[in-house]
């Protein structure tokens, strides 16, 4: 490094708008993350999810803080992660919006459980039934490490991606 180069303690993250911009750019898989529990059932839509290791598997998911969901998810401790395949936009808008019920949210898809009693979305291309093993305070967001307990495929299923701020499929 040139020794004229500003120390890395002193420079700046980008702006909000400026990360958000370059976030678009990079497609996600989307995927409702519902729970079920003591404290009853919820979701949200997410596309920061990610594997962290195979032994033991073990997923990333990001979730606000201040999201309604929040509560009950960190109450009951469990999630499914259920990836979504081509056509089935109107989930994701729907547990991505405030508006409009739980119970609304719910009756658009099919569901059924599988080992933690967290709603498995049907006709996902992969549910990942969790129990969140830790829990990192990041910013506006939780990041949960959720430990598969159990996992369901649909390997032909074409999946549903986010990019440019858009819905798209491969």
């Amino acid at each position: 490094m040139p020794s004229d180069a500003p120390a890395i303690e002193t420079l700046s993250p980008v702006d909000q708008k400026e990360f958000r911009g370059g976030m678009a750019l990079l497609a996600a898989a989307v995927n409702l993350v519902t729970t079920g529990g003591p404290a009853g059932e919820g979701g949200f839509t997410a596309s920061a999810v990610t594997s962290v290791t195979d032994d033991p598997a073990t997923l990333l998911v990001c979730v606000r803080r201040a999201g309604s969901a929040t509560p009950l998810v960190r109450a009951n401790g469990v999630v499914c992660v259920n990836t979504l395949s081509a056509g089935q936009e109107a989930l994701s808008s729907a547990f991505g919006s405030s508006t409009g019920t739980l119970a609304d949210r719910f009756a658009l898809g099919e569901w059924t459980k599988l080992v933690t009693g967290a709603p498995v979305l049907q006709g996902a291309i992969a549910n990942f039934d969790c129990r969140i093993a830790q829990v990192t305070e990041v910013g506006t967001h939780s990041v949960l490490f959720c430990q598969v307990l159990a996992v369901h495929t649909v390997p032909d299923a074409a999946p549903l991606l986010y990019f440019n701020r858009a819905y798209r499929t491969v």
